[in-house]
């Protein structure tokens, strides 16, 4: 049913000083973690592939050693989403509304509501990164994972138990990106970590791991480690309003491998029916958030 005049009976009637209800929106969060491109196709795949593995000894007079088991491994899909919202009103309430100029803000409530949109299905890919998605398949198992099959053994990234964000579990969190990340033959790579998200619940906490040039939480003058780490932790954290757990915390890395694939930009049209001459107005966009490499980010999920 459109907007009828009984919905906005007030805005018919002279004595308003204003009208409230549009509030400033948060300002765009996921750029931050997703690199964004743009793409004309209708479902993008990307292949992992096994290189070369290490070198072998060679013996004087003995043939050289071969590696042929180089390939594709894993294929990794991401198929764009499909948005749309409207909204419909009658051409009396347009008509008899004594505040239209207040009243404006209803498309600009629209593209806010695609805004809004974006950010909830990019941080899905964290807030259900535990559950394997058969549609994305890559390496069969779930965005964060403790076995991602390598030739001859599994990487995690996330702890076999889940931790919360202290000064010792980051600075594992960081160790263990260095220390076991391999490609898909087994050798070690530069991983590091870049950036850490956090929800709003554990700002406080991470304010005082980045803020505090000495170890927190202590008495003793140590210095803080976090902050010394070689090449990690550049970027310092981040708060992303849009994660659903008061808990999870994750570790961004300085391998790419979150995407923001961009196939129809945010588009709005209105038109008025022919038999009713209710204004129609509606928004259109595809997109899709994907992840091809679990490289990008390690994440942890405890639940209290």
């Amino acid at each position: 049913m459109p907007v009828a005049l009984s919905q906005i009976r007030d805005l018919l009637l002279p004595g308003l000083w204003g009208i409230s209800g549009k509030y400033p929106m948060i300002e765009r969060q996921w750029p931050k973690v997703f690199r964004q491109t743009n793409s004309d196709m209708a479902l993008e795949r990307r292949a992992s592939m096994r290189y070369l593995g290490f070198a072998q000894l060679k013996q004087e007079g003995a043939p050289t050693s071969f590696d042929n088991s180089a390939g594709q491994r894993y294929v990794y899909n991401a198929e764009h989403l499909e948005i749309g919202l409207g909204y419909a009103i009658t051409r009396k309430a347009i008509d008899d509304n004594l505040y239209k100029t207040e009243f404006g803000p209803s498309n600009d409530g629209l593209m806010e509501s695609f805004k809004e949109t974006e950010e909830l299905y990019a941080a899905n890919v964290f807030n259900t990164g535990t559950t394997y998605n058969a549609a994305v398949g890559g390496d069969g198992v779930s965005l964060f994972s403790t076995s991602h099959p390598i030739d001859g053994s599994t990487i995690a990234n996330r702890p076999t138990v889940d931790v919360d964000l202290n000064e010792t579990s980051l600075l594992n969190a960081l160790i263990t990106i260095r220390s076991t990340w391999r490609d898909n033959a087994g050798l070690k790579i530069h991983a590091r970590g870049r950036k850490t998200l956090v929800p709003a619940q554990l700002e406080p906490i991470a304010i005082r791991l980045f803020r505090s040039e000495l170890r927190p939480g202590t008495a003793n003058n140590d210095v803080n480690a976090v902050l010394g780490m070689n090449e990690s932790l550049k970027e310092g954290f981040m708060v992303w309003d849009y994660l659903t757990s008061s808990y999870a915390w994750f570790v961004l890395t300085n391998h790419d491998g979150l995407i923001f694939f961009n196939r129809k930009p945010f588009e709005m049209d209105m038109s008025v029916e022919f038999t009713t001459d209710n204004l129609l107005v509606k928004g259109y966009q595809r997109y899709v958030p994907a992840y091809y490499d679990w490289r990008a980010v390690w994440g942890t999920f405890p639940t209290a």
